[in-house]
């Protein structure tokens, strides 16, 4: 099979899927995942920054209304669990669900690329 042949295929995959699912999968993943802080809320959760203030002290440019906002959109989307505990002053463990958990490779990956195709190369350039 000749590279144009499987660019093709891979186009016509693609448009199959938005056909399919009246939009583009990969947009589709990035509107839950995307954003300043989702990135971050995602990998602080899944390392055991579990906790509402930790996360905040994690990522101190993040308001605690758009902290809010942003945990409530992953619990909705079903990424995240939010576990209250009956103490005072009350205690809220946030963890990957399932389907959190099986973003971990994509997330490594974006990571690599990231390092490969941005980091490194801005660094190279200040040299």
């Amino acid at each position: 099979m000749k590279k144009n042949e499987i660019n093709s295929a891979r186009f016509d995959n693609m448009v199959e899927n938005i056909r399919k699912y009246g939009g583009c999968p990969v947009s589709a993943t990035l509107k839950i995942i995307g954003g300043k802080w989702k990135p971050l809320i995602l990998y602080f959760i899944s390392v055991d920054v579990n906790r509402f203030g930790q996360l905040q002290r994690m990522m101190p440019g993040c308001s605690k209304r758009m902290m809010t906002t942003q945990l409530r959109e992953l619990e909705a989307d079903g990424l995240v669990d939010r576990e209250v505990f009956a103490e005072v002053p009350p205690k809220v463990i946030y963890t990957l669900t399932a389907k959190g958990e099986s973003l971990r490779p994509l997330f490594r990956e974006l990571s690599k690329w990231g390092i490969e195709q941005v980091l490194e190369p801005r660094l190279e350039a200040k040299k």
